[in-house]
């Protein structure tokens, strides 16, 4: 049976995160649960994990708020709060809450999250966003793609997990002492095709939502991967 990791953000009336904070606290949840003792050997994730990570990384992300996140946040999973990027100061604007849950099979995703809607998720920056501090993996989007924010939010998630994947464990080790720092921007045509020409970690999307099938959404690029 087909395996999904579902991450939920949440999305309160008066209070919406901003894109680039959704995303980075997205890839950051994702990478997480990757280093979360319950998810390798004798874990209690383990076995959901291993049979997840075997097949094709779908993860899908929804939203939530009130009653709805309280409910999943009963559910056992890891909760990953944003940093504010692309905030600015406005009250409207709450820093990125995203919790991320162990795969299930895609008919077996608990009621509580199955309920909660895809749609909703659009969010923007309110602020210019900064030059990454040099060191920091950035995550680069395709700037020729148009992606919902929940789209965007899961494709982040899979080229984190690419960079994982290519890393050793010493250099794992680092980045989750770093509270698994990253940044999420989006790339300038040339970047991008520059970027294309590297061995850097690339997610090419299945086509299932949204974009067509192929598409290479982001790359991940982290200054311990070979350029």
């Amino acid at each position: 049976m087909e395996q999904v990791l579902t991450l939920v953000v949440r999305v309160e009336k008066k209070a919406r995160p901003a894109q680039t904070d959704a995303l980075e606290t997205a890839a950051r949840a994702v990478l997480a649960i990757l280093a979360d003792e319950r998810s390798y050997g004798e874990g209690e994730w383990a076995e959901a994990m291993t049979a997840w990570q075997d097949n094709r990384i779908r993860k899908i992300a929804k939203r939530a708020r009130g009653i709805e996140w309280r409910r999943a946040e009963a559910l056992p999973g890891i909760t990953v709060i944003g940093t504010g990027a692309g905030g600015g100061e406005s009250g409207a604007v709450a820093p990125a809450e995203v919790r991320v849950f162990p795969p299930t099979g895609v008919d077996e995703v608990p009621v509580e999250l199955f309920k909660l809607q895809v749609s909703g998720t659009d969010f923007e920056d309110t602020e210019e966003l900064p030059v990454p501090a040099p060191g920091v993996p950035v995550l680069w989007i395709n700037p020729a793609l148009e992606m919902s924010s929940g789209k965007a939010m899961a494709q982040c998630g899979h080229a984190a997990q690419l960079a994982w994947w290519a890393l050793p464990d010493a250099a794992r080790k680092d980045w989750h002492s770093a509270d698994f720092a990253l940044a999420v921007r989006t790339a300038t045509p040339g970047q991008w095709d520059e970027l294309l020409t590297t061995d850097l970690p690339v997610v090419q999307d299945a086509g299932f939502t949204e974009i067509a099938p192929g598409s290479r959404t982001v790359i991940a690029d982290h200054p311990l991967l070979t350029r």
